[in-house]
């Protein structure tokens, strides 16, 4: 999935490997080991929604980013208890 690096806005659209667009809402983003992840779902209320979170694959002097689910289950359970401290009473996992 490609964006542009400059998300000041809290939906954004994401270009899919095939090239369709979707639309997902930022809730969250943080650094981990020097490597940016977004928490993101395509409804804006998390209580309900299903969330994924996505990790960004291109280097720092890259103007798109390059996002990719993160799918290493040891890698996901570390990175969404960061998103869990950061958005406090949401259960990710």
């Amino acid at each position: 999935m490609d964006v542009e690096k400059n998300n000041s806005g809290r939906k954004i659209p994401f270009e899919m490997e095939d090239g369709t667009q979707v639309e997902f809402y930022v809730l969250e983003q943080t650094r981990f080991y020097g490597v940016d992840y977004l928490l993101v779902t395509e409804d804006g209320d998390l209580p309900e929604a299903q969330a994924l979170i996505l990790k960004d694959l291109s280097g720092e002097q890259s103007a798109e980013a390059l996002y990719e689910i993160v799918e290493d289950e040891n890698e996901l359970r570390a990175v969404a208890a960061l998103f869990e401290e950061l958005l406090e009473d949401v259960d990710i996992l």
